[in-house]
């Protein structure tokens, strides 16, 4: 936690002591430049499942929304007929096994992680994770989905793709705008440069090729019993709020903008949870994100709350999107043809 609130200040406070990794930075370009050139030139296999790939990712480490747009694009795309399926690593999980593996309600977080917990739950489309994300999509493909979308892919050459849409925190960018370990970013910002669109999550955009993303949620639910309030009626009380995201800071800061008087417990990305993780030596009520409600949700009890959130687009900024994916269907089907 201490080497993590150290490097944290380094890529986006200006924190001192960051020119000791620039050494490893410059390995980390030269790995990663060669690595995309590999695949490039035929070096290394491509290998594309045969329906249309859509890949949503990011150049940076930490949280920046790709979560939340798979679940807005997968649920808005069945619904218009689309047969679906998602393809995720399955970061945080414990027990994770080589192969690929379908998430069912009967597994946990532990199992497949909790992203792709999260994703099944809300958008009830198939879901496949696994490490070689090349196996996983021919999964879903061979279960017959139409259109993969690959969470937080971009950085996978070896999956074959037809759509990228990359993910930027619009609060934080690209901190320093240096590479790994010096910096936040696993590619340059040049690479933004190749993909089909950027969305940029809860900021301004930057140019025509970019989208702004706002994430959004007004009522909150006990994961005891399922009751709902609104934030407006959890205004003024003071809660325990827990985040093991990217970037906990989001989450509180929306919560205080309802005015809800927060003690803060930030712990970090995909942190497992455990019944003494809620237990803070009184009865205050906690609210989580559903990415933490996920893991506390076999333990929780009448004091936890989860806040959904749901991406929000300006209406033409959103048929713009689906129009590039179903698109690149299009081109996909017709190209196969």
């Amino acid at each position: 936690m201490i080497f993590r609130g150290w490097l944290e200040r380094v890529w986006y406070e200006g924190g001192a002591g960051g020119w000791l990794l620039l050494p490893l930075s410059v390995l980390f370009i030269v790995a990663t430049a060669a690595r995309r050139l590999a695949y490039r030139s035929g070096l290394l296999t491509v290998r594309h499942p045969g329906v249309t790939v859509v890949v949503v990712g990011n150049i940076s480490v930490g949280g920046t929304g790709k979560t939340p747009l798979v679940i807005w694009l997968a649920r808005t795309l069945a619904d218009r007929g689309v047969a679906v399926g998602v393809v995720s690593r399955g970061y945080g999980a414990r027990r994770a096994t080589q192969r690929p593996m379908r998430v069912s309600a009967e597994l946990s977080a532990d199992d497949v992680g909790d992203e792709p917990m999260l994703i099944a739950a809300r958008t009830g489309v198939p879901v496949v994770v696994g490490r070689d994300r090349c196996a996983a999509a021919a999964m879903l493909a061979s279960d017959g989905a139409e259109l993969i979308i690959a969470d937080d892919g971009m950085q996978h050459y070896a999956l074959g793709r037809d759509v990228e849409i990359a993910v930027v925190d619009g609060r934080r960018r690209f901190g320093n705008g240096r590479l790994l370990p010096a910096g936040p970013l696993r590619e340059p910002p040049a690479r933004l440069d190749v993909v089909d669109r950027v969305v940029v999550n809860g900021g301004q955009p930057r140019g025509s090729s970019e989208l702004r993303m706002d994430l959004a949620g007004d009522t909150i639910f006990n994961l005891s019993d399922g009751r709902a309030m609104s934030l407006a009626d959890a205004a003024g009380r003071r809660w325990h709020a827990l985040a093991g995201i990217g970037d906990p800071e989001r989450f509180f800061t929306m919560l205080e903008g309802s005015d809800l008087d927060l003690i803060r417990h930030p712990f970090p990305d995909h942190a497992p949870l455990t019944p003494a993780d809620l237990d803070f030596g009184d009865e205050l009520p906690v609210i989580m994100t559903e990415k933490d409600a996920v893991k506390c949700r076999p333990f929780a009890d009448a004091r936890c709350w989860v806040l959904p959130v749901e991406a929000r687009f300006a209406p033409g900024e959103a048929e713009s999107l689906l129009g590039l994916i179903l698109s690149g269907r299009r081109n996909h089907d017709a190209n196969k043809g």
